[in-house]
């Protein structure tokens, strides 16, 4: 398997799909998953033509266990790492949830900085906080991370069986069938990494200040939200989001969940593509 070692000594796996010479579009996973959560958008756009790549974020997937660095910071510079080490220019980079965010230190720290990025995706994205703060009143309380942190640290396979079959896909609306094999992926790639990675990993999706980031990316964006994510709120982070970022293109789904890449990969692809040709 694919794997680059970072500075502090993390490897991280990566795939890497398609034509070297075709533009690539980078995947960003979210918490507490791995890159297999983009199935199917690599093979959509791999079928496009499209070169597609993909990593594991540190302590998550297949990447290593390594003990320090689960923040926002590393995050970016771990995505840098596996950038320069393909040489990818042109790029599209695409983030879902916690993805989100490291899309956004990304491209502001690195990529734009480096001349690689073409444009950039926001899919149901963290930024600019989760955090309830006093520039953000309607943000999340810290109370409900605490009893994230608690229920992961009492029985972690538990909480994450919740949280699929639950809250992230709307599974718990009423008039909405379960998929069993779609909370099972879910909770296996969730298993697959890093209890602690995990643990920290929280502080870094739901605390991390991006408003700066934000302002940064001057490259064509799409930001995209479901407008019943019980997970990340649209009102508080994509319409921000659209109003911090240079270039933003916003559109709200009706109806749909935090997990819609899953859920609605049809509609999502489609106008993604639409998108990156445009």
């Amino acid at each position: 398997m694919p794997f680059i070692t970072t500075d502090d000594g993390a490897e991280i796996y990566f795939k890497d799909w398609g034509d070297k010479s075709a533009q690539p579009i980078v995947f960003h996973h979210g918490w507490p998953l791995s890159s297999d959560d983009w199935d199917a958008q690599m093979l959509f756009f791999l079928s496009k033509g499209f070169r597609v790549i993909a990593s594991d974020r540190r302590g998550h997937g297949r990447s290593s266990d390594i003990a320090t660095g689960h923040d926002m910071d590393h995050y970016a510079s771990d995505v840098s790492a596996v950038v320069e080490h393909l040489d990818l220019q042109n790029a599209v980079h695409i983030g879902h949830s916690t993805g989100g965010g490291q899309v956004a230190r990304y491209v502001a720290q690195h990529g734009e900085p480096q001349g690689r990025v073409a444009k950039a995706v926001l899919v149901a994205a963290v930024p600019p906080i989760m955090l309830q703060t006093d520039w953000n009143p309607e943000g999340t309380p810290l109370s409900v991370f605490d009893g994230f942190r608690e229920a992961l640290a009492a029985n972690r396979a538990e909480f994450f069986k919740a949280v699929a079959s639950g809250p992230f896909y709307n599974f718990n609306r009423e008039g909405v069938e379960p998929s069993q094999p779609v909370i099972d992926n879910w909770w296996r790639q969730g298993m697959t990494g890093s209890a602690l990675a995990h643990y920290e990993g929280i502080k870094a999706f739901s605390e991390t200040d991006q408003r700066d980031d934000l302002r940064a990316i001057t490259v064509p964006t799409l930001v995209l939200h479901g407008d019943d994510d019980q997970v990340v709120p649209y009102k508080g982070a994509a319409l921000p989001q659209a109003e911090l970022l240079p270039n933003a293109t916003l559109k709200i789904y009706e109806g749909y969940p935090h997990g819609m890449l899953t859920t609605h990969a049809d509609v999502l692809n489609a106008d993604i593509l639409a998108f990156i040709q445009s």
